[in-house]
């Protein structure tokens, strides 16, 4: 892949073409730093450099706005994305709607046609997760409820991987982004939407995951770091074509309300998901074979049958310190019922090969509760 660099060394060169353009970059003042992305962007003319630091842990609309707003002033050549899923989705969104007039509108109601981006966008991940550098989609929180916007002209012109970036990363953020890449691979398998393209993309992403996330999580090293970010890419390219299903459209209320972070949150109710559309192969709404898809996610994780593949993703929660007990992450299920089902993602929830209701959300839920207390 001509876009990975091995080292930032090699990064550094690359960006040394950008020294005499005007350069806005969106980030998060941790990561910039702790990654090595400083370092590397120190090299080019101050003058020249543009720096907006993400302070929200979500994409609000509020920073959003600001992100525009100096757009429209700085005039970069060049905007860099440098951080996770949230500096992606602000950066791809603010240079896609800079000139849309009532922006909360557009977003609430998917109505933006004919926009142009402002100027071409770079994207460099520092966590190996989402794969946002390669999708044609971004997410936006208004009062805390999740929309997606969603066009090819979003998507950022080009990327850079780099697994310096994602090596420091601490335990927490390595195995909830780690998760997130899994997660979309496996939901993008299992998406009515899913092509023959798109499986392929899922099962390279779940090869390089399943062989190195536990290692990557506990001994992090250049390989396991680069195989990583590999997973997330692929998992982003599977995506882009599928979407995602029931455990991403169910997770964003737990992000919004309760701070649970997005692979976390993805992984609350990933497994009971799995195991109900793989229960319910009989009533499928989809074009492939369900049980074809399983024997394929059986065979990747080296397990017999659907029991074991639940085990396999246990063990890896478990062992990566992904904790899904709603009462330890003090989430009283029973009483914020309304709020968590408020905040679910309908798109997303279209997209799962059976059919699910709210009664049925509310069912997988509670029965995974009450059983945890």
């Amino acid at each position: 892949m001509k876009n990975l660099f091995k080292t930032s060394k090699k990064l550094k060169k690359t960006i040394k073409n950008y020294d005499n353009k005007k350069i806005f970059i969106i980030t998060g003042k941790k990561s910039y730093t702790k990654s090595g992305a400083k370092n590397i962007f120190d090299i080019l003319k101050k003058d020249n450099v543009f720096l907006f630091f993400k302070k929200s842990y979500i994409p609000e609309i509020k920073e959003l706005k600001k992100i525009i707003s100096l757009i429209k002033n700085l005039k970069p050549e060049y905007i860099f994305s440098v951080g996770g899923g949230a500096v992606m989705d602000l950066a791809k969104t603010a240079n896609y709607l800079w000139k849309t007039k009532n922006l909360k509108t557009a977003i609430i109601k998917s109505k933006y046609n004919n926009q142009k981006n402002f100027c071409p966008l770079i994207a460099i991940p520092t966590t190996a997760g989402s794969g946002a550098e390669i999708t044609s989609n971004s997410v936006i929180y208004i009062k805390k409820k999740k929309y997606s916007v969603e066009n090819d002209q979003i998507r950022p012109k080009k990327f850079m991987l780099c697994s310096e970036f994602v090596l420091k990363n601490n335990k927490k953020l390595k195995s909830a982004s780690g998760f997130d890449a899994i997660a979309q691979a496996v939901e993008s398998m299992l998406s009515i939407r899913s092509t023959k393209k798109s499986l392929n993309y899922s099962i390279r992403s779940l090869k390089y995951s399943f062989k190195n996330y536990l290692q990557y999580v506990k001994n992090p090293n250049s390989l396991n770091s680069q195989n990583m970010l590999l997973a997330a890419h692929y998992s982003g390219e599977a995506i882009n074509l599928t979407k995602t299903t029931a455990p991403h459209a169910l997770s964003y209320p737990f992000t919004a309300h309760f701070g649970i972070s997005h692979g976390h949150a993805v992984s609350l109710t990933f497994s009971e998901f799995l195991k109900f559309n793989f229960e319910n192969i009989n009533r499928s709404v989809t074009d492939f074979s369900m049980n074809e898809r399983l024997k394929i996610l059986l065979k990747l994780s080296e397990t017999q049958n659907l029991d074991e593949l639940l085990k396999f993703f246990k063990n890896i929660k478990n062992k990566s310190g992904l904790d899904d007990n709603f009462k330890n992450l003090n989430i009283n299920v029973e009483k914020n019922l309304d709020k968590i089902l408020s905040g679910v993602n309908i798109r997303r929830l279209s997209n799962n090969p059976i059919q699910i209701n709210e009664q049925i959300i509310k069912g997988l839920l509670l029965e995974k509760y009450y059983s945890q207390n």
